[in-house]
Formats: structure tokens, C-alpha cells, sequence
């Protein structure tokens, strides 16, 4: 069932009140990749009565009245993407369409949605029950951080949001938690996986630089974030304490990840998988014509990618679903009446992850000193290609089921590592699970580059590439490989840009067409050097492109074409 968005669903559900109101910046869909939908099934699986305000009007209470006051909690994201993100480009100008907006209109999620979401609650409920944050948006700007569109260092958004609570991570245990919690009248400053501010410090916990300090020295910011960056992992993160002007942000240890039973169950849940009709008659939302009919295998990523907010988020150990549950529900969506044979993606933050992981770091945590793939592949992680060649095999046995693409990223160091089974599982994905062309993000070529961004050496690249063309032509197929590049990352010059494209013409025999322009996202290595222009893991000084016509020149430098063309 869809959870309900207007009264008339709550009169014919018999519900005269909810116990939590969940308010989002996207449109409601209702399906496994998306977290709020996440949420609320998680919640009324628990005998909970959710309802969902998705992309209320700001400038009246219309829509945010429309239920009434929730029993326990009112739930804010931004949703699936940070608002200034999803709104405007790299170079701040305003998107051309939203695709989880009906009709991809953008404007219909406001700048800084949570905290207008939150401002809206309080101007037509005075006095009303806890306020709780989450979603990307909340969780990524959760301590204090570096906001790119207003280029300033900004307070937790708990500070300026005036809500109560804040769910970091994936959040549906600790909501679950939360809610239970309150229910029972019990005090939820002590639960796992929460922010809250306080009148007074938390002496028992890590204390990061103050916000007024930050602010002052960018090597206090540099060190407040290296701490809040290793207290991420369940196992070993401690507790932070952040001086707030005058209050206290208070962050407890990380809520414990879902098990594979865990996420099975939520995978398992009754979604739609669609629209909700209440915004399905404003347009179609461009998200769900992939979402509905593609399969999440995983979350986390232990990439680490220095630009890439993920590891912050999800986490840096990967969880995976059974392969029981995931061919479950890909007989589920080939028994939809207007399925059309194909599984749109097959896959997670990166596809091939799926499967395996450290085992090392399953007992005892992330490691504080070194990561999994940079800046060589850690050997401790055994990389096993295997479970999810099974799974590939198992899937493409199931009546109605034509194809199963693999559209999120791949990993090539992951596969060209992988002794035992990677040319098989690229072997495979060639001949069964690519739609002409296979998706790879290099990035650059640079080596100083891929070293400030967290990637592996261009040589792994040539080396995948020549494998993927080997085993396309020895099977007779025409299909090619995409190549993802970013221009202006921190360190990068002009001629660097100019470097990348002789590369792209020389060694890889194409124009790239898949770039863009660094973004400094908030939580992320890749932002911290473009506020400091410094390298955080060496104190030294780096390049910085800040003017944006500069910036469009370095990717424009991409598309010129070279005079021996």
C-alpha cells in the first residue's frame, strides 16, 4: 500500500490520527531506493500510522496541515539529493528540471529544503512533538561544514533548522529506535545513531574544534574534519562534541548496520514501486522510469573516493541482501503487467561490491589508517567476483526476465584484482548484462589528480580497457565503454585538462562525453581541499580553480577538437 498523503486516505484507512508525519523534498515514491519511503514502510511494518507531505508549498500551510499534527515525531529530509545540489549546477546556476519533481520542474523543492520544511512546521504548529532530521541533506550537514553556494563555514543544521533530532546514516534502525522510544515516554538522547543539541558539553566524548574556532584557523577545520571523518564505523567511531555558539552539538556513535536478515525484511516490504496518484496528475517523475523496475543488491562503499559523500553516509563496509531475497524480487517485478522484460540495474553505489567484503574489518572495524583500494587494493580485502556471478546466473533463469543491465558504476581496479573470477564476471556482464556500453569513471588521468581525488593509476584503466575490447571482439559484440571525467577538482589546471583530453584521444580513442564540473559537496576530502587549498593529508598547498568561467573552460577543453583530428 502506498502510505497516505491526503485525509481522504486517512478517513478511508479509518486512521483519525498519525503517529508520524513524514515531510520530503521529492516527490512521494514509493519503492526501496527511496529513503523515505524506507522510513515510513519501516515504521508502519512496526504497527505504526505514517503519513507522507512530499513537496509542501513553503508560503502556506495548504499542504503541511493537510494531516493534522502527528502522535510521536514529525520526519524532515531534503530528499534523495541535498536541495542546493538537486537546484543548481557547479557553477550555481539554476537546474533545467528536477527528476523526482512531477513534470521535472525544478523549483518545487526550495534551497535548503530541510531547514524550510522544519520553519514551515513550527509557523503552523507552535507547540508540537519532536522534530527529526534526516535523509542526505541532514546527515552530510550534520557538524559544522563547508557550504559551497553561500562559500562559508555554516553550523550543524540542527542549529539553523530549530529541529530536535537528527537520524545520521541509513537511519532505519534508528528511527525504528526512535520511535519506540518516544512511544513508551523513555528519554532517546543515549540512542546510537543521533545528533541533539545541549546546553552543556558532552566530557565523554571526542571534542571537535568549536565553530567559532574553525571559522578562524582552516587548520582547526582540517582537523575537526579528519576526526569526524574516522568516527563513522559502528564498531570503533566515539562520541563528538562540537561547540555551536552558544549550545553544544552532540553526536553519538553510529547506529550498528543492518545484518543481512535486516535488510532482506526491508527489501521485502510491500512498495508500490510507483508515483503516488496524488502527484502522479502533476506529471511524470523521471526517477521512477528507472527506479521501478531496477534492484538495490548492496549498501556502502568502501571506495572512499575523496569528491564522494558515500562513505560518510552509507558507510565503508558494504552489506549485501541474500541472493534469495534479490532473485525474489525479480520475480516479483517480471510477474508486473507492464514489465517489459528488462531489469533496468542490477546494483549499488558501485555494482561490484556486492558479495564480499574484509573480514578483518567485519570483527573489528574500518581501519583508522589506511583504505581498502587506495592507494593500493588492501590484501586483506579477498575481492571475490564469484557471489555475484551466481547471483547474475540464477536471475536470467526467471520466466519473462530477458535482461538484467548493470547501469551503476563499476570498479575496474576491482575486477583487473581479481585473480580467480574477474575476467569471468567481466566476461559475463559483456555477453549478458551491458546494453551496448558499460559505464566507468577514471576521472582523470593525472596522477597527481587521481591521488588528491582517492583513484586508482591510469595504468589499471588501460589495462581493463584492453580486457573489455579483448573479450567483446572474441564474442562478436559491438559495445563500448563510457568514460566519466570531472574537470576543476581540486589541483587541477587548465593544462591538466589539456592532458586528459590527448589521453582520451590517444589512449582511449574517444571524445569523453560524460564530464562535469566539480561540485564541493558538504562532508566530503575533495570539499575540504577546495575551502582550504591544501592537500589534508599532507599540509601542502594545492591549486584551486574558484572562477567559473575558468572552471567551464577546463571542461570545455574536453570537447575541443585536436588539429589532427
Amino acid at each position: 500500500m502506498f502510505l497516505p498523503t491526503t485525509r481522504e486516505e486517512l478517513n478511508a484507512l479509518g486512521w483519525p490520527v498519525l503517529d508520524v508525519i513524514l515531510v520530503t523534498g521529492d516527490a512521494y515514491i514509493d519503492s526501496p531506493y527511496i529513503g523515505i519511503a524506507i522510513i515510513g514502510k519501516v515504521l508502519l511494518n512496526a504497527g505504526l500510522r505514517v503519513g507522507i507531505i512530499a513537496q509542501p508549498d513553503i508560503h502556506s500551510g495548504r499542504d503541511i496541515c493537510r494531516l493534522g499534527a502527528p502522535r510521536l515525531f514529525w520526519g524532515v529530509s531534503g530528499g534523495c539529493v541535498d536541495s542546493l545540489v538537486a537546484n543548481y549546477t557547479a557553477l550555481k546556476k539554476i537546474r533545467n528540471q528536477d527528476d523526482y519533481t512531477p513534470g521535472g520542474l525544478n523549483g518545487k523543492r526550495p534551497d535548503r529544503a530541510v531547514i524550510s520544511y522544519t520553519n514551515l512546521i513550527r509557523r503552523f504548529y507552535k507547540k508540537t512533538k519532536p522534530i527529526v532530521l534526516g535523509g542526505m541533506e541532514a546527515s552530510l550537514r550534520r557538524v559544522a561544514h563547508y557550504d559551497f553556494w553561500s562559500n562559508s563555514i555554516r553550523r550543524s543544521i540542527l542549529c539553523d533548522a530549530k529541529a530536535d533530532y537528527l537520524v545520521y546514516g541509513m537511519g532505519e534502525k534508528t528511527i525504528l529506535a526512535l520511535a519506540t522510544a518516544l512511544q513508551a515516554g523513555k528519554a532517546v538522547h543515549e540512542l546510537p545513531g543521533i545528533c541533539y543539541l545541549s546546553n552543556a558539553a558532552r566530557t565523554d566524548y571526542l571534542q571537535l574544534p568549536a565553530y567559532e574556532q574553525i571559522c578562524q584557523a582552516k587548520t582547526a577545520f582540517i582537523e575537526m574534519f579528519k576526526t569526524f571523518y574516522t568516527n563513522n564505523d559502528p564498531i570503533t567511531a566515539k562520541g563528538l562534541c562540537q561547540q555551536q555558539n552558544p549550545r553544544y552539538l552532540i553526536q553519538n556513535p553510529p547506529c550498528a548496520y543492518s545484518s543481512q536478515l535486516e535488510l532482506d525484511a526491508i527489501h521485502g516490504l510491500d512498495f508500490e514501486r510507483d508515483l503516488h496518484p496524488f502527484y502522479r496528475r502533476m506529471g511524470p517523475v523521471r526517477a521512477v522510469e528507472t527506479l521501478r523496475f531496477s534492484i538495490p543488491t548492496h549498501h556502502g562503499c568502501y571506495g572512499e573516493c575523496n569528491f564522494c559523500a558515500i562513505s560518510v553516509h552509507q558507510g565503508r563496509t558494504v552489506r549485501w541482501r541474500s541472493r534469495e531475497s534479490i532473485v525474489a524480487e525479480a520475480r516479483l517485478l517480471a510477474a508486473y503487467p507492464d514489465f517489459k522484460g528488462q531489469i533496468l540495474d542490477l546494483g549499488g553505489p558501485t555494482a561490484n561490491m556486492y558479495g564480499f567484503e574484509c573480514t578483518k574489518k567485519l570483527r573489528q572495524g574500518s581501519c583508522r589508517k589506511k583504505r581498502c583500494l587506495f592507494p593500493n587494493i588492501c590484501p586483506d580485502l579477498a575481492i571475490d567476483h564469484g557471489p555475484q556471478i551466481q547471483l547474475l546466473r540464477e536471475l536470467r533463469k526467471i520466466k519473462n526476465l530477458k535482461h538484467v543491465f548493470i547501469a551503476s558504476g563499476l570498479r575496474y581496479d576491482l575486477i583487473i584484482s581479481d585473480k580467480i573470477h574477474g575476467m569471468e564476471y567481466l566476461r559475463e556482464i559483456i555477453r549478458h548484462h551491458i546494453s551496448g556500453q558499460l559505464k566507468v569513471a577514471p576521472e582523470h588521468s593525472a596522477d597527481h589528480i587521481l591521488r588528491l581525488m582517492g583513484k586508482p593509476e591510469i595504468q589499471q584503466l588501460l589495462h581493463f580497457k584492453d580486457e573489455f575490447y579483448r573479450l567483446t571482439n572474441s564474442i562478436g559484440k559491438k559495445q563500448f565503454l563510457t568514460y566519466y571525467m570531472i574537470a576543476a577538482h581540486p589541483g587541477c589546471h587548465q593544462s591538466d585538462m589539456q592532458r586528459l583530453k590527448q589521453f582520451s584521444s590517444h589512449h582511449l580513442k574517444t571524445c569523453p562525453e560524460q564530464v562535469q564540473i566539480f561540485t564541493p559537496t558538504p562532508s566530503t576530502f575533495s570539499s575540504l581541499m577546495y575551502y582550504t587549498e591544501s592537500n589534508p593529508f599532507n599540509g601542502r598547498s594545492i591549486f584551486v580553480e574558484k572562477n567559473k568561467a575558468q572552471k567551464q573552460h577546463q571542461k570545455n577543453c574536453l570537447f575541443l577538437i585536436p588539429p589532427h583530428f
